[in-house]
């Protein structure tokens, strides 16, 4: 039953575009009409219809802990009760940023800010400021938010600057923006062959935003070796994986260190926030100590630092968490490739600590190109027959999953059922 979702859909759609406010939430990637969630509790989700379902989109990657995780709950009205918001400095942003700090040795202060979109858009800020170029190097398929320098497609060959991917977004905007192909060392070393003038290279170590592809490692050894010969400074966006892949996202499992880091909801445990970061000598390039402008009146907001303090203590403290996730992860994927093979369907499942995904093709994807040969129709399929068994995953083929440690093996069984069925339609 989906009667009260489907009015509800109808209903926004006269005074909110499209009916939500991101795209993707429209389930435009397989069809039909997305479930209006009603509230969420541990490890599941309650729509208007009352349907139940076990979530593995966990608000896109910051609730570890599941849903209303008591902890967090009770610091968030405990902080509430005191203001929402000050547009003042509180203690509660120092004592974040010193949980942040202590893990990285690559960094030694923090900028909180509002959003994913917002840490990346500053950092490159930063970056162009510190650098004095102009140039910005991305990957196609990593996806950076929605600044206007970032929302470009890809030109007609190799190491080419990229126009704008969407009206409303000049060309003068993107025009010192440049694309390479993710995991391409030949096309990566022809960028930096072709421009003088880049300022930074800004990547998704791992990549969640099309489908679940880690950058292969001497990938990312190449990037750090021209970045360094060029004078050119490193961005690991870790909007997705960090704190995800594990206690220090990426670069807890990759060996190159960048020069700036980005985070996203993550750090505050599903409220509205993200953050930049970098050593003192970059960071001291930044207002008010420095020129380099950047400014919020929500950021730092008490509300957003006191969930994130709870939830990143808690992550700490249970030395035991990223094996459990990534064990759950593991089973959980094994037990779907086990169903597909069984139905001589073509399956590749990957993951890294608590973030995961998979694609219906015969070879792994590398690249935003290769995810293109995918089959979409049976992956739209595949997730709506699990939402009908109670089983939320991401939307569409292009994002990454998440495990919360509030789901139970016994969940995970109970999934690997359901999708066995599902195997055996597709």
């Amino acid at each position: 039953m989906f009667d009260k979702s489907i009015a509800a859909y109808e209903d926004a759609k006269n005074v909110i575009p499209g009916g939500v406010d991101s795209p993707v939430r429209a389930f435009k990637s397989v069809g039909g009409t997305p479930p209006f969630i009603e509230k969420g509790e541990g490890a599941y989700l309650f729509d208007v219809d009352g349907n139940k379902y076990l979530d593995f989109v966990q608000s896109w990657g910051p609730l570890i802990f599941g849903h209303c995780d008591k902890d967090i709950e009770e610091a968030v009205i405990k902080t509430v009760k005191k203001g929402l918001s000050f547009g003042a400095p509180t203690v509660l942003e120092t004592d974040l940023a010193k949980e942040i700090v202590e893990m990285y040795d690559n960094i030694d202060k923090v900028r909180f800010v509002n959003s994913g979109t917002e840490a990346v858009m500053s950092a490159i800020r930063l970056a162009r400021g510190v650098t004095q170029r102009n140039g910005i190097l991305k990957f196609e398929g990593c996806y950076h938010g929605h600044s206007d320098s970032l929302l470009v497609q890809a030109g007609s060959g190799m190491a080419t600057f990229g126009s704008p991917s969407s009206p409303g977004v000049p060309a003068d905007l993107t025009k010192h923006t440049m694309l390479c192909e993710y995991n391409n060392i030949e096309e990566l070393k022809k960028c930096f062959e072709t421009n003088d003038d880049i300022a930074c290279l800004i990547i998704e170590p791992i990549a969640g935003n099309m489908g679940f592809i880690p950058a292969d490692e001497n990938f990312l050894e190449e990037c750090r070796r021209l970045c360094d010969e060029n004078g050119t400074l490193l961005i690991f966006d870790e909007v997705m994986s960090g704190f995800r892949a594990s206690l220090t996202g990426a670069h807890g499992v990759v060996k190159q260190k960048a020069d700036i880091v980005t985070f996203g909801k993550v750090i505050g445990a599903g409220m509205p926030v993200g953050a930049f970061a970098a050593n003192s000598e970059i960071m001291a390039n930044l207002s008010p100590d420095g020129a380099i402008y950047q400014a919020g009146t929500l950021s730092g907001n008490p509300v957003a630092m006191a969930a994130g303090l709870v939830s990143l203590r808690k992550i700490k403290a249970d030395k035991d968490l990223y094996s459990r996730l990534n064990a759950k992860v593991e089973k959980l994927l094994a037990g779907f490739k086990k169903a597909a093979d069984e139905n001589n369907i073509a399956f590749q499942p990957n993951s890294i600590g608590s973030m995961f995904g998979f694609f219906f093709c015969d070879v792994a994807p590398k690249n935003f190109k290769d995810v293109g040969t995918c089959d979409f129709d049976r992956f739209a399929k595949f997730h709506h027959e699990m939402l009908k068994r109670g089983y939320y995953f991401a939307c569409s083929q292009y994002e990454a999953a998440f495990m919360c440690d509030a789901i139970s093996d016994e969940d995970i069984d109970n999934c690997i059922s359901a999708a066995n069925e599902v195997m055996a339609l597709l």
